[in-house]
């Protein structure tokens, strides 16, 4: 399939899109638009967006077709071997900021396409390679993991790699590069100016921390499933914190472009977070994901795997790295604490069955104490592990190396896992059974205060919950103790060592203004 993505030249805020097919030689063709996209596990119903729909064949002549469901077409062939759908895709979302990172948008000075929202593929032909080009100004940039093969048109594999590999086109876009043993890696940003024309991020301020968490994560896993990976960065003029990760990219959204420190430290937080994903989900992927099923919902029991453990390892990864000091590592554990313990810390569900109702209602808020966060209780649970296994082997093991292991096993082959293979896989790193963790953590729904403290307590640390009071707003709040035994256990959890805490003229790493913040949800 060829793909030609363009201005819609009579309407604002349409992209005009023509599908090309070639080589056909059954009577029917049926033709798919996508339902959902990976890394958001809910239908979006992407072919809501279109407005107008028609099909010819290579010479310009009419062919009939008829929906078979709301985002299906049948095509009537008539001895034809090649047809065009043309229509156009509505990219301006109903929100005030325009856009998200799973959203397509185009303006006179953007161009920014997720695939999935608006490319459809053959039944029958989904594993045949595709092109995608876009009708750009001469002097644009493209910033797109994509393999170039003119200065417009992008080549994929198949129509799952298309789908995986968004673009963000514009007139000018700030590159920002390094390489990490033998890995490039590209930081693109669109947007990325204040109010008074200075840049939002200091280029080499993101060299500098980019290749520090990026190598501790390549190190953990021994090897990059990629040759080159994109940070493909929108910037916006308001309040704003979405990641949404790809094959050998991620897409990220933030602002306000004034906010200074705190919008880099998001910065730091999401791509952490993506990144650690190009290994868990991108290739070891729950075997109800393998291949995508685009038409339809795709039930998983182990979300709490897929964003619970990266959650954790996002901000794990910065400690480990010595981007992030102790306390603001620390700082974010709170955040992370808070946000379970306050609003969903007495939810009726189960990990897994908030990673099967995903589909549901999983990035609503719902009804009170229905489910609970497969990222912020995934979390825990990941940390409970951790802390288990380090405890157990004097930190000769750890969750280290059960991921490890489910490269090795699932990820590098590239085959699905099941809840039972990543148990064993846990099981076996343990060196002992885990019924307890697996009915408390991950099929039960106790509250997991008590337990939490039990592993917090080994490395100097304690969740209690304060009553409000006029100076203090009340709530979870994460407490350390001096004892010299569990600052040692902590400082091995860390990464070998602790730092020295922050001066006091310095300016808090995280804002108390940043609690209230989703700083995980897609």
């Amino acid at each position: 399939m060829h793909y030609r993505l363009s201005t819609d030249r009579t309407i604002p805020h349409y992209i005009a899109v023509e599908a090309q097919l070639t080589d056909i030689t059954t009577e029917f063709v049926d033709l798919q638009l996508p339902a959902w996209r990976p890394g958001r596990y809910e239908l979006q119903q992407f072919a809501k967006n279109i407005q107008r729909f028609s099909i010819v064949d290579g010479q310009g002549r009419a062919l009939p077709f008829r929906k078979l469901t709301k985002d299906r077409w049948r095509v009537e062939m008539r001895g034809a071997t090649e047809l065009i759908a043309q229509y156009n895709y509505y990219a301006l979302l109903p929100t005030p900021n325009l856009l998200n990172a799973g959203s397509s948008f185009i303006n006179d000075t953007c161009l920014y396409v997720n695939p999935v929202n608006l490319c459809l593929y053959a039944e029958g032909r989904i594993t045949e390679p595709c092109t995608l080009e876009v009708d750009i100004p001469e002097s644009w940039t493209i910033a797109c993991g994509l393999k170039q093969i003119s200065p417009t048109t992008r080549w994929a594999a198949d129509f799952y790699e298309l789908v995986d590999c968004p673009l963000i086109a514009a007139p000018v876009l700030q590159h920002i590069q390094y390489e990490v043993k033998g890995i490039q890696f590209h930081v693109w940003i669109q947007g990325g100016r204040r109010t008074d024309g200075s840049p939002t991020f200091q280029a080499e301020r993101i060299v500098q921390d980019f290749s520090r968490f990026s190598e501790k994560q390549i190190d953990l896993y021994g090897e990059f499933p990629e040759q080159a990976y994109h940070f493909l960065t929108l910037v916006l003029p308001v309040p704003y914190y979405h990641g949404v990760e790809h094959r050998n990219s991620t897409v990220l959204v933030l602002g306000p472009n004034d906010e200074g420190e705190g919008l880099y430290l998001d910065l730091l937080g999401v791509s952490s977070h993506e990144l650690f994903h190009a290994w868990n989900i991108i290739r070891i992927r729950p075997t109800e994901l393998l291949p995508y099923d685009f038409t339809q919902e795709n039930y998983f029991p182990t979300c709490f795997v897929a964003e619970g453990v990266t959650t954790y390892y996002g901000d794990l990864m910065l400690r480990h790295s010595g981007v992030f000091t102790d306390e603001a590592y620390l700082k974010e554990l709170q955040v992370l604490f808070k946000r379970h313990f306050e609003n969903n810390g007495r939810a009726f569900q189960s990990l897994v069955e908030s990673s099967w109702d995903l589909w549901l209602d999983g990035y609503d808020k719902g009804v009170p104490d229905r489910k609970v966060s497969v990222y912020h209780k995934g979390a825990i649970a990941a940390l409970i592990l951790d802390l288990h296994i380090r405890r157990l082997t004097n930190h000769g093991r750890s969750l280290d190396d059960v991921m490890r292991l489910m490269w090795q096993q699932f990820g590098k082959p590239f085959v699905g896992y099941t809840l039972e293979d990543y148990r064993h896989i846990t099981e076996s790193v343990a060196g002992e059974s885990l019924d307890w963790y697996y009915e408390l953590c991950i099929f039960g729904n106790q509250p997991l205060e008590a337990k939490l403290n039990e592993y917090l307590a080994w490395v100097g640390l304690q969740i209690v919950y304060e009553e409000p009071s006029t100076d203090h707003p009340g709530g979870i709040r994460l407490l350390e103790d001096d004892n010299e035994s569990s600052r040692q256990q902590r400082a091995m959890w860390f990464g070998n060592s602790l730092t020295e805490p922050t001066h006091e003229e310095q300016a808090e790493l995280i804002p108390t203004d940043k609690l209230g913040k989703n700083v995980v949800a897609k």
